[in-house]
């Protein structure tokens, strides 16, 4: 039998590396993580985390006007940036030392350095006291991804997500340049903070890939807070003038901003790896190709989360951790062994202001894929907005295969749409019914009540 150094060699120690390190310890192997970057990633560092933080904060501002309809008498609150950079930082530094405590604290080896592969049982570690090289039964790529960075006028200084946590100056006008979930959320965000902020996107709509209606729907909110949206549109020219840049549109319109940021996507950090001196194969938009068990081309090496483009979301990195913790080393005692993961029935939310929940197909997917889907939908003011004199709306709506009754696809863009669509996962993971829904009583008043009470359907969604 071969000897090796370690039973798991684990490159990148974001959410999903330092899960399966840990578990797969826990089960008794050998495991060492390599990581040159802060632990825990881009959720922990310049992602989930800090961006969570920042929409809390955001959100304080708008509070305190709507205080006033509740008999609350202020004077115009003031916000700080410096503070809350710094309070953010110290969280975030305090999570890097809980996620080595972790590693450590389950045993497992931590190599401080970037990694690349030799071959199939071996790994070389750039570290600080020299290249370190290490042999490996099995062979984890969890390396995340990383923004894809600006082409185009003005990419000379534009900035990615990345950095936006520690701007200096705050800014006080702001162009994003993009559609996708992390330019919503980010131009919500620093509207909320006091930023007057412009969005250009080239396409007709925002957020593609999620419900249309909900995309439609959360545009005009975000019009709402004084955020300005200008779809269909792209960047023909930057000028910059002393430290404002002047920003010319496709349709010749000028924008003057202080940061310009670029939110245009992310790429899989798959470079520097020497995947392709193995002949581990990429799919076209950069994602290593695996199989249904993870595992690349090369039968002793697997990879996880954003690095196979899958879902980029911190919960499917942990949940494809944990499946494949349960194909190598068995599950742990008492637990049933975990099935592969339904990417149909992934939750999420968008910190947008209003939030957006989601769970299940959108109604577009719904439709192509079940043929004829019911569609129940309630649109109204939640009673907190009845005194606080904001025009603000919520959406829910729910997507019925019509053959099963099962459903297959709930929606909500409102106040902590994620906490109310998480629990509503639950009952989609376990195949429900809409007559199951019209059985459950609602909690009044609630916005969530609104799930278990719709019954009349707004349309059917036909193929």
């Amino acid at each position: 039998m071969t000897s090796y150094d370690c039973d798991l060699f684990v490159i990148g120690a974001g959410s999903g590396g330092v899960r399966a390190s840990r578990m797969a310890a826990q089960r008794g192997a050998r495991v060492v993580v390599a990581e040159a970057g802060p632990l825990g990633g881009t959720c922990v560092n310049v992602g989930c985390i800090p961006k969570k933080l920042y929409s809390y904060a955001s959100h304080y501002g708008e509070l305190f006007e709507q205080s006033h309809g509740f008999g609350w008498k202020s004077e115009k609150p003031v916000f700080d940036w410096a503070t809350l950079r710094q309070r953010r930082a110290t969280e975030i530094t305090r999570l890097n030392g809980v996620y080595e405590g972790l590693l450590s604290g389950a045993g497992v080896q931590l190599l401080r350095g970037w990694a690349r592969l030799i071959d199939e049982h071996t790994v070389e570690v750039d570290c600080e006291g020299g290249e370190q090289r290490l042999t490996a039964e099995h062979i984890l790529l969890a390396t995340g991804g990383e923004p894809t960075p600006a082409t185009g006028p003005g990419a000379e200084w534009a900035l990615d997500s990345d950095a936006m946590f520690d701007l200096d100056p705050f800014p006080k006008r702001l162009v994003v340049v993009g559609g996708g979930y992390i330019a919503c959320e980010f131009a919500s965000i620093f509207q909320g903070l006091g930023s007057q902020v412009t969005q250009v996107h080239r396409g007709p709509q925002l957020l593609r890939g999620f419900d249309v209606e909900v995309a439609k729907f959360v545009a005009t909110e975000m019009r709402k807070k004084g955020l300005t949206l200008r779809l269909d549109s792209t960047i023909a020219g930057v000028d910059k003038v002393g430290d404002v840049q002047r920003v010319t549109l496709s349709d010749g319109s000028v924008v003057e901003a202080d940061t310009v940021l670029h939110a245009t996507g992310r790429r899989p950090r798959a470079a520097g790896m020497g995947l392709a001196d193995l002949g581990i194969t990429l799919n076209a938009d950069g994602s290593v190709a695996v199989n249904e068990h993870l595992q690349t081309k090369i039968p002793s090496i697997y990879a996880i989360g954003d690095l196979i483009g899958r879902k980029a979301l911190t919960p499917v990195a942990l949940a494809e951790a944990m499946y494949l913790v349960d194909q190598l080393f068995g599950h742990a005692e008492g637990k049933t062994p975990r099935h592969p993961i339904d990417y149909d029935l992934v939750p999420t939310a968008v910190f947008t202001h209003p939030n957006i929940g989601t769970v299940g197909l959108s109604e577009e997917a719904a439709r192509a894929k079940y043929g004829r889907v019911r569609v129940y939908r309630a649109d109204f003011k939640a009673l907190q907005h009845t005194l606080s004199e904001s025009t603000e709306r919520t959406l829910m709506k729910l997507l019925v295969d019509d053959a099963s009754d099962r459903v297959v696809g709930m929606h909500m863009v409102g106040l902590d749409a994620g906490e109310v669509i998480q629990g509503f996962a639950v009952a989609l993971q376990g195949g429900l019914t809409k007559a199951v829904f019209d059985r459950t009583l609602g909690i009044h008043p609630t916005g969530a009540e609104e799930f278990v009470t719709m019954r009349d359907v707004l349309r059917v969604s036909e193929r």
